[in-house]
């Protein structure tokens, strides 16, 4: 059995290993959110989120500093009942033919009494600078991880799986929709969001992360 962990795994890895199918950017269902409201709470927080970091451009702010600032409090912002967000999580997902290890930044998943038992958006930070590369096929395999685990809870024969990508406060979503999962080459269908930027638009950046969320439920 091949084994790819998160960090190494390429697109020529990943077309060896499923029917990957990707669409382009569009305007689709899943994020058209107009009906999803912020409560006057949560514009506040945030207001103040952005309002200081407008002084400390994100391309500046170190990975750490970055996701402590920026990316985790909307995560948290996005929780509902037992689903939370959780940073750094070590995945293992085993396909027919492949196995698919690593750790994911964040996930937005299901918690028992404080442990993850299924990760149902996962988040990725890109790297910047010097170390930049492609996040879309590091980011396509944390899906199809995901998407192996959550089939073992709950049988379903269609995962469907969000995610999404950051690079400095600019996040750009994907939805994936992972069929004949036990199969020697399962198929992949993404679909893409235009890119947000957190600075502008943070409110709709957090009403597509709540209707993920409710989407759990529905």
């Amino acid at each position: 059995m091949q084994k790819f962990n998160f960090s190494e795994i390429s697109l020529k890895d990943l077309k060896k290993l499923v029917e990957l199918r990707q669409k382009g950017i569009a305007n689709y269902s899943w994020i058209k959110v107009e009906k999803w409201r912020i409560a006057e709470e949560e514009k506040t927080q945030l207001s103040y989120l952005i309002t200081h970091t407008k002084h400390y451009p994100a391309h500046l702010m170190n990975e750490a500093t970055l996701w402590a600032r920026l990316i985790y409090p909307l995560l948290q912002l996005a929780e509902r009942d037992d689903i939370l967000a959780t940073s750094e999580v070590n995945i293992t997902a085993k396909y027919t033919q492949f196995e698919l290890n690593g750790i994911i930044d964040g996930v937005l998943g299901k918690c028992i009494a404080g442990h993850l038992e299924t990760p149902y958006f996962v988040i990725l930070e890109a790297k910047r600078g010097l170390e930049n590369t492609n996040p879309q096929p590091q980011l396509y395999s944390q899906l199809l991880a995901t998407a192996r685990l959550n089939q073992e809870e709950n049988n379903l024969e269609v995962q469907e799986i969000f995610g999404c990508y950051t690079i400095a406060d600019v996040w750009t979503f994907v939805r994936a929709k992972i069929s004949e999962i036990d199969s020697d080459r399962p198929v992949m269908v993404l679909e893409h969001s235009k890119e947000y930027s957190e600075n502008l638009e943070a409110e709709m950046i957090l009403k597509i992360l709540k209707s993920i969320v409710g989407g759990y439920y529905a």
